[in-house]
């Protein structure tokens, strides 16, 4: 068996590989990943977060959901979103023995290191237009501080 280095082309890539006669023996049985093209951050929504002399915003991209889905929580000075969401679709009549069924599962977890002086009290959660955005405000007004560069020794 020879050692081929070759590009994660997903799913769709698998099934052409597979079919092609030359790579038939010269690839691994039962390769996993490029089976599936496996990436854990997959499920993990983008998020911006901004700094302002009054307040941080967090801003967490997550379109399909409802206010319902997302749990907030402040424990320890960490701040955590997660999801949990379950769907379930049926179609059909048992009379006739013809029934279709799609489940739809969605969770995810972030965590948030909070910085000294957050009134955690006063954090306020709005969620519009698949966009969940947080603002947590600061116990004291404080002067941005300048950026500045740090050299790579």
């Amino acid at each position: 068996m020879s050692l081929t280095v070759k590009p994660k082309t997903g799913v769709p890539g698998f099934f052409t590989d597979w079919l092609h006669p030359d790579s038939i023996f010269n690839r691994d049985v039962f390769d996993i990943e490029s089976m599936l093209a496996l990436k854990p951050h997959l499920n993990l929504p983008p998020v911006n977060i901004k700094e302002t002399s009054k307040e941080f915003t967090l801003e967490l991209a997550a379109p399909g959901l409802e206010r319902k889905d997302f749990k907030i929580e402040v424990e320890n000075n960490n701040l955590r979103i997660s999801v949990e969401k379950r769907e379930e679709k049926r179609e059909g009549k048992e009379s006739e023995n013809y029934w279709r069924r799609e489940y739809s599962y969605q969770t995810f977890s972030r965590s948030f290191a909070l910085p000294e002086g957050i009134k955690e009290d006063k954090i306020d959660a709005r969620y519009a237009n698949g966009l969940l955005t947080l603002h947590l405000p600061k116990e004291k007004v404080t002067a941005a501080r300048p950026a500045h560069k740090i050299a790579v020794t």
